[in-house]
């Protein structure tokens, strides 16, 4: 029994550092903070505008307290320091909470609270994530504007390969995102790059 028990000691001391817990900053609003997230008025049209100027592509991330699939995301796939770097050089990252209260206007001028807002954009799963292209007309909402929505906790290839999709403008040509993910998956496996589970 002795025995039993130094064994387990000793293989949760040992994955402790093979799987450091990561501190991971709460809101007040009970949302998980990150450094390249953006504090913003939350008017689309003008963080549109300044990720242009930045030379990024627009992202907006729903997430809501309590969501074990944003943690999941926050804990476990956005510190992958790939994925970090993929988002801090090529996305603006704007929160929006499932049941906040905080004013967000649309691009098509409309101004709604958060719970609000996402009722209007159908989303109905945490996290969701809205990536948008470089213009978007004025009379669209960003339901309409999105190249692509992500709802739900995926792996980091998964995540890698759809941010890197949006970049490559994927969504502008023949070859749907399922299609474009398996191949590069097989090429990342190839070289090694991003060599995780999936």
């Amino acid at each position: 029994m002795l025995k039993l028990a130094r064994r387990t000691i000793l293989a949760l001391g040992l994955s402790a550092f093979a799987f450091p817990a990561l501190a991971v900053e709460m809101g007040d609003d009970g949302l998980h903070k990150t450094p390249w997230q953006r504090d913003t008025f939350k008017d689309l049209r003008e963080d549109l505008e300044e990720a242009n100027a930045e030379g990024k592509r627009l992202l907006v991330m729903i997430e809501q307290r309590g969501c074990i699939y944003c943690t999941k995301m926050h804990e476990e796939i956005y510190p992958d320091p790939e994925i970090t770097q993929m988002i801090e050089d090529n996305f603006f990252v704007i929160q929006i909470n499932m049941f906040g209260d905080v004013e967000v206007t649309d691009f098509d001028g409309e101004s709604l609270p958060e719970k609000e807002m996402v009722q209007k954009w159908g989303a109905l799963f945490t996290p969701t994530n809205m990536f948008f292209p470089e213009e978007v007309p004025d009379d669209i909402s960003a339901q309409q504007a999105a190249v692509a929505v992500v709802p739900g906790a995926f792996g980091r290839l998964t995540t890698y390969n759809m941010m890197q999709w949006v970049l490559d403008h994927g969504y502008e040509g023949d070859e749907p995102f399922q299609k474009y993910h398996a191949r590069q998956v097989f090429k990342q496996q190839e070289s090694g790059s991003l060599a995780v589970s999936d």
